[in-house]
């Protein structure tokens, strides 16, 4: 009989945090044993008999939490962006003490999302120009999002390997930020409106014909499956893993 995955839930008040809080308690290998908010003391993951830790914080905690999770010795599954090169090293180092925790990151749940990003990686040696719009709600903190920087890494990944040239681009004089961020020479453009929740755009460009890979979230409920199955493989998966893809079957 399989054991029941005990998850300390952190951010479980915010909005994402009380729809995985809800779908955790309805999984029948699952049980949330605590719900912690901002400021609340971390000891409680190990006080509560937590196996696992779901991270859903805002940046500037989340290193800090899942630091604190690691080196309890327990599994974590992360959905808080923010995590750049250097605070992934710094995870890395601190799991070489922990060899048997497992670490996810990722910087979307939604299964169509990270399917979109890897089409984009495979489409991505095809065409002479890329650029990524990614549009989401006015409440989120940062930009551009977690996601649009993991696809542009992997775009810009797929074609250095390639050998593909540089998007060409004759703009000699524009407003700051006109030509969006540039992330790993690929230019993201952020969209924060109202009525949005979680969307992204992958405009592809070569001579006669573009190609546009785009993906929708139209509620938290889109993120449920991703969470529920990184927390079920965490533990079978030690060290850190960067991208759901890593869990998936591709």
């Amino acid at each position: 009989m399989t054991s029941t995955i005990n998850v300390a839930v952190l951010g479980a008040r915010g909005r994402l945090g009380s729809a995985a809080v809800k779908a955790i308690e309805a999984a029948d290998d699952m049980a949330v044993v605590a719900t912690l908010g901002r400021g609340d003391d971390l000891s409680l993951i190990e006080s509560s008999g937590a196996t696992h830790v779901l991270d859903l914080t805002v940046p500037d905690q989340s290193e800090a939490n899942v630091r604190h999770a690691v080196a309890a010795g327990k599994h974590t599954v992360v959905g808080t962006t923010g995590w750049d090169e250097q605070k992934r090293q710094r995870l890395q180092d601190l799991l070489k003490d922990q060899p048997e925790v497992g670490v996810m990151i990722a910087p979307n749940f939604a299964i169509g999302s990270v399917l979109a990003s890897r089409f984009a990686a495979a489409a991505a040696q095809y065409f002479e120009s890329v650029e990524i719009i990614e549009l989401h709600h006015p409440n989120k903190v940062d930009a551009p999002s977690g996601t649009a920087i993991r696809t542009a890494e992997m775009i810009s990944q797929a074609r250095v390997e390639a050998g593909t040239p540089a998007a060409p681009d004759a703009t000699e004089t524009a407003l700051d930020g006109a030509r969006g961020a540039d992330v790993e020479s690929i230019p993201v453009h952020s969209v924060r409106l109202r009525g949005l929740t979680a969307h992204q755009e992958v405009l592809f460009g070569g001579a006669g014909e573009t190609l546009t890979l785009r993906h929708d979230s139209f509620g938290h409920d889109s993120f449920m499956h991703g969470i529920l199955l990184a927390l079920r493989t965490v533990a079978d998966r030690p060290g850190l893993a960067y991208g759901l893809d890593e869990y998936l079957d591709l």
